[in-house]
């Protein structure tokens, strides 16, 4: 079973904090101790391609800001287990935007989520056939378009990320796989059809 980190959400408010999150292999970090559970530098290094030396010194870095911490009573000296401490990450942007460095991080985190999800999503069209019947029925893929305000868009995310609060809350099942939920609210001035 993969341990649930500590706390459920942090948010992060100084742009230089999640600049230096936004580096890619912090993120890959950060992303494989949530998903998976705690790992040691080494294992993570093989996972991403990375040396341990390099995995090492990006823990610490992410250890330096409060995302990661070492896992008590775990490792040794030379091995050391670590754990994300949140369960993920947010940020609004309209509190970083017009810090100096703020719209700048928020347009590179915003492609680098993007590019996440495409390739979560290309994964799962390449993995769909060998799911069992019962996952392949549950599985939902959808596209919505509603005509609405930007403040009930607003008010429509804030709801929706609550139903998503209260099922990791609530409904939760202790060893089953992790299931993603992509939740993506925006206009388009033209769709790309």
């Amino acid at each position: 079973m993969t341990e649930v980190p500590p706390e459920p959400v942090v948010d992060v408010t100084d742009p230089r904090t999640l600049r230096a999150l936004a580096h890619p292999l912090r993120t890959g970090l950060l992303g494989l101790l949530r998903s998976e559970g705690p790992s040691t530098a080494s294992r993570l290094g093989q996972r991403l391609g990375e040396s341990s030396g390099t995995t090492s010194y990006h823990l610490r870095q992410l250890a330096a800001l409060g995302f990661v911490e070492e896992v008590p009573g775990e490792g040794t000296a030379r091995e050391r287990w670590w754990r994300a401490r949140h369960r993920s990450t947010r940020w609004r942007t309209e509190d970083l935007v017009d810090q100096p460095g703020g719209r700048e991080v928020v347009e590179e985190l915003t492609h680098q989520s993007l590019g996440r999800q495409r390739r979560m999503l290309a994964a799962h069209a390449e993995q769909r056939e060998s799911l069992d019947d019962a996952w392949r029925d549950a599985v939902s893929l959808n596209d919505w378009g509603l005509h609405l305000s930007p403040e009930a868009t607003g008010e429509l995310a804030e709801e929706l990320n609550g139903v998503l609060a209260r099922w990791r809350a609530e409904r939760e099942e202790p060893g089953a796989p992790l299931v993603h939920v992509l939740l993506d609210l925006f206009p388009l001035t033209e769709d790309p059809a």
